[in-house]
């Protein structure tokens, strides 16, 4: 069973609650790495807690929601072994995973449904990285 890490800001909390439970039904591990409640908080608290378990091993990939997605995806590509794409389209997810070979899935909670979540996550996961000219590129990212 693979173990996947979740984390949200106060504005993603209610997506990110409903993705344990979403990720356990599809059959994963989870480790969730906060926030715990609606009331405000910041992000970079929680997205540095998630980027330190996918470059540890401690998670195989994560997913991450804040009101608009950009400052999860923000702060969790300042770690060097984290590959965080943000997507609002299912089609984003598919060339993440494909092309990029994300490893931490970040979704705008304020900014698309429900149904959406769960179609984009059932996409980036069941994508696999295509490597071939990809590999290249992917290494070149980190610095």
């Amino acid at each position: 069973m693979k173990t996947i890490g979740v984390c949200s800001d106060h504005a993603g909390y209610a997506y990110k609650t409903k993705m344990v439970s979403f990720l356990k039904k599809e059959g994963y591990e989870v480790k969730d790495y906060g926030t715990f409640s609606e009331e405000s908080c910041d992000y970079p608290d929680y997205a540095h807690a998630l980027a330190g378990a996918v470059e540890s091993g401690e998670v195989e990939r994560g997913v991450a929601f804040c009101g608009t997605g950009e400052g999860m995806a923000m702060t969790l590509n300042k770690h060097a072994g984290v590959r965080a794409g943000l997507c609002w389209k299912k089609e984003i997810a598919e060339l993440t995973r494909r092309h990029n070979d994300a490893n931490v899935l970040v979704m705008p909670a304020r900014f698309i449904s429900w149904r959406m979540v769960c179609a984009i996550t059932r996409v980036w996961f069941g994508t696999a990285f295509e490597g071939g000219r990809h590999q290249r590129r992917v290494e070149k990212i980190a610095q």
